[in-house]
């Protein structure tokens, strides 16, 4: 496996990011993956290294870079406010050109399928940008995957559950139980919005596994859970992406 850490250049910015890619063959399917409020760590970079091991050119970048470094946050109580504010900087406007210009940094690299579609896995506050993505990138954009996604459902013009009629891909929701970011209520509404604009979707209420059980070593992990999430976006890129 190809690890490694590069800097991509946006129109807000240089955005650190790691590449991940098997050592061989290719040229693979791009997946974009976006990252949850603790940024990038350990146990996330080994999300993705897993992703890409079964045939992905995989990006995952620092998406607090508008106001910040590259760093690791810890659980101090400084930590906790500094990614608080630096959640703010994270908006589906902004993650337009974000991806358009990691896009053009894999279209360089021959072990990218950049003329192909691409996936995206998107956790906790960027649930809300994987939609963003299918919904301004229709024609790109094969299918994505919000997993224990916050904010999706909302009374703003921009809410994510709103013109989904535009997506052409398809949908995964791991949907968190008792998670006050994503309610059992709001995914009711954003099964019916989805139904209504036609989506091929799939919602997996996951009973009994709070927000954040995807990421092992996380007091929250729930490992049938992950697993079924795991099942369930390998599955997804399989029947959307070419290999």
């Amino acid at each position: 496996m190809i690890e490694r850490q590069v800097e991509i250049e946006t129109k807000d910015g240089t955005m650190t990011t790691f590449e991940f890619h098997p050592e061989e063959g290719g040229p693979y399917p791009i997946v974009l993956y976006l990252m949850d409020a603790p940024s990038i760590r350990p146990a996330l970079k080994d999300m993705t290294s897993r992703l890409a091991s079964a045939g992905y050119y995989v990006l995952l970048p620092f998406l607090y870079y508008r106001k910040s470094p590259y760093r690791e946050f810890g659980m101090s109580d400084d930590d906790i406010h500094d990614r608080r504010e630096l959640m703010q900087t994270v908006t589906r406007e902004g993650i337009i050109p974000d991806v358009e210009a990691m896009l053009d940094f894999a279209g360089k690299n021959d072990m990218a399928d950049s003329a192909g579609k691409i996936g995206a896995v998107g956790f906790c506050m960027s649930g809300p940008m994987v939609l963003a993505l299918a919904q301004a990138m229709p024609d790109k954009v094969a299918a994505v995957a919000s997993v224990h996604g916050a904010w999706l459902v909302s009374d703003k013009d921009d809410s994510p559950h709103k013109q989904l009629d535009k997506i052409k891909g398809e949908v995964y929701f791991g949907w968190a139980d008792n998670d006050p970011t994503a309610t059992r209520e709001e995914m009711e509404i954003m099964d019916k919005a989805l139904t209504g604009a036609g989506v091929n979707y799939r919602i997996d209420f996951m009973e009994g596994a709070l927000h954040g059980f995807a990421v092992p070593g996380g007091e929250r992990y729930n490992r049938e859970a992950a697993e079924k999430h795991w099942e369930r976006v390998h599955a997804l890129f399989r029947r959307n992406l070419s290999s």
